[in-house]
């Protein structure tokens, strides 16, 4: 209850009072206010509950990661096992060929001493045993008169002329013997070619060959 002025006069209307607020000025334009009604409540989202993980299933995703990781492992280690062992093969390859480069003129000086009648006694098996030995690692030897010319394997210093006996270029003279191993080539032979005739040469003409002599007619 509100407390009374007891100086206020009886009757005299209350603070605060209905009477107070009826008589309250009405805002600028005259028109009094309009109660704002409380906005609507908010409806919140149901969130639907997470579904539960089924075991197995998790299970077998695990395992198909672990059998891709696996299998990925094993081809990048038979990849860097095929390379090592490439590379392994190239180097050896390398190696084999520097140390035949090497006994090339030593091989070069056993084929003149075989060309001049030299290679006799314990100098021939001392010869015999060295070619058997680079032939075991696949040293060859090529460049013979009459093998066609290649310029990946022949060195061509001079030119012998046009020859009918021929049908390509093809070598004339070998001055020095060419050496390869597979297909890598140590050493070109040094050659001299031949081309073939640019007009055919005709071929001589039969003679006839006589008959037996003809019987002289006889008179009776």
């Amino acid at each position: 209850m509100p407390d009374v002025d007891p100086t206020a006069p009886e009757g005299a209307p209350e603070p605060g009072g209905a009477a107070e607020q009826a008589a309250a000025p009405a805002p600028p334009g005259g028109e009094p206010t309009t109660p704002v009604p409380p906005p609507p409540p908010v409806e919140e989202p149901v969130v639907e509950a997470d579904p539960e993980p089924d075991p197995v299933a998790e299970a077998r995703k695990e395992a198909a990661e672990r059998t891709a990781d696996l299998q990925r492992l094993q081809a990048e280690y038979l990849n860097y096992k095929r390379r090592v062992e490439r590379d392994r093969e190239v180097a050896t390859a390398q190696g084999e060929a520097k140390v035949l480069e090497s006994l090339l003129t030593v091989l070069d000086d056993v084929a003149r001493a075989d060309q001049h009648g030299e290679l006799t006694g314990g100098f021939k098996a001392v010869a015999d045993a060295l070619q058997s030995a680079v032939a075991k690692h696949g040293l060859e030897t090529f460049g013979v008169k009459g093998e066609p010319f290649d310029p990946a394997l022949h060195e061509a210093v001079t030119h012998a002329g046009e020859s009918p006996d021929v049908e390509v270029t093809s070598l004339d003279l070998v001055m020095r013997t060419g050496f390869r191993v597979g297909d890598r080539v140590l050493r070109t032979a040094v050659v001299a070619v031949v081309d073939p005739a640019s007009t055919p040469v005709p071929a001589p003409a039969e003679e006839p060959v006589p008959g037996p002599p003809a019987e002289a007619p006889t008179t009776e």
